[in-house]
C-alpha cells in the first residue's frame, strides 16, 4: 500500500493498482458494499475492504486528499489499530493547502435505532463522541467512553486501540477470504473466559476506544469533518453508515462552515453584547 498526496478536494480515494485501468475508488458512504465485520468499499465489482482503521488514522491526523493505492482487496491490518498508520504519517509529515477545510456542522438532531442499538447527533460546535458496548464476556461487560475529538488526543488515548474478536469469529473471516494474515500480533483476542494475548491490553477499556477508533473512520465517508455531538449504544458499521447517508440527505440537518470564520463571527458577537451590556456613566 502506497498513499501518495492529492490536490485539494479530491477528499480520500483507493486506487487498486492490481486491477486493469487501476480503478479508483471514492472512500465516501455511498460507495459503502459491505459493513460486515469491516468497511468495505466498491464501483462496479472492485472492491476495497477493512478500510476503517487507515481512514481512521487520516480522520485523526486531520488529512483530507489522499490516494491510496493497493495491489490487493484489502487494506494490510497492521496491528488491528491505526497507530501504524500515524506513525507513517508523521514520520512524512503533512502540509497546509491553500484552500480552508469546511466542516458539515450539524443543526438539528437525527437519531437512529436497530434491534438494540442506537446512534444519535445533535447540534455542536465541536466533534465529540460518547460509546457504551455491551458483550456477555467477563473482560468486557459493560464499557463506556467519552471523546472530545482533538490531534493529540487521538493519537495517545485512541490510535492504539486494537480490534478484537473470539476465536470463532477469527475462524469465520478466514473461511471467507478476510482476515487471512489475522493473528494475535494484530487483534485482541478471546476465547469464552479471557484474552489469550500474552502482553494482555493496552488500555483498560480498549474494546470501547477501538469502537472509537471504526467511528471516526466511519466519520471520514462523510467526506468532510464533522462539528456534532455524537452518542452510540452498541453502534456498528451498518447503523453508522445509515445514519450519514440520512445526514447527507438532508440538507435542513447540516450546513457547511468554515470553523475560523464562525469563531470570528461568535467573538464579534460577544464583544458586541458585552459592550451593550455595560452601564454608561451618569452625565452630571
Amino acid at each position: 500500500m502506497t498513499i501518495r498526496p492529492a490536490e485539494a478536494d479530491t477528499g480520500i480515494m483507493f486506487k487498486r493498482t492490481d486491477r486493469p485501468g487501476s480503478p479508483l475508488i471514492p472512500a465516501d458512504v455511498f460507495h459503502v458494499v459491505d459493513t460486515n465485520f469491516s468497511t468495505t468499499l466498491g464501483m462496479d465489482d472492485i472492491t476495497i475492504s477493512t478500510v476503517e482503521h487507515l481512514l481512521s488514522a487520516l480522520a485523526g491526523m486531520e488529512v483530507d486528499n489522499v490516494i491510496i493505492e493497493v495491489d490487493a482487496p484489502e487494506v494490510p491490518i497492521m496491528d488491528g489499530s491505526s497507530a501504524p498508520f500515524v506513525f507513517l504519517i508523521r514520520g512524512v509529515g503533512v502540509v497546509s493547502q491553500r484552500q480552508p477545510r469546511r466542516f458539515y456542522k450539524v443543526k438539528r438532531k437525527l437519531n437512529l435505532s436497530h434491534n438494540g442499538t442506537r446512534l444519535t447527533v445533535a447540534p455542536s460546535n465541536q466533534l465529540s463522541i460518547n460509546f457504551t458496548i455491551e458483550f456477555n464476556h467477563p473482560v468486557i461487560r459493560r464499557q463506556d467512553y467519552s471523546f472530545t475529538f482533538n490531534q493529540s488526543d487521538y493519537i495517545k488515548h485512541i490510535s492504539r486501540a486494537r480490534t478484537f474478536g473470539f476465536m470463532r469469529d477469527v475462524r469465520y473471516l478466514q473461511e471467507n477470504n478476510l482476515a487471512l494474515g489475522g493473528s494475535l500480533d494484530n487483534a485482541v483476542i478471546m476465547d469464552d473466559y479471557c484474552v489469550l494475548n500474552e502482553d494482555g491490553l493496552r488500555y483498560p477499556d480498549e474494546f470501547v476506544r477501538h469502537k472509537i477508533l471504526d467511528f471516526l473512520g466511519d466519520v471520514a465517508l462523510v467526506g468532510r469533518p464533522i462539528l456534532g455531538a455524537f452518542s452510540a449504544h452498541k453502534s456498528g458499521h451498518e447503523l453508522n453508515n445509515t445514519l450519514f447517508r440520512q445526514f447527507l440527505a438532508d440538507p435542513q440537518a447540516w450546513q457547511l462552515v468554515t470553523p475560523q470564520a464562525a469563531a470570528a463571527q461568535a467573538d464579534t458577537v460577544q464583544r458586541r453584547v458585552a459592550r451593550a451590556t455595560v452601564k454608561q456613566p451618569a452625565v452630571a
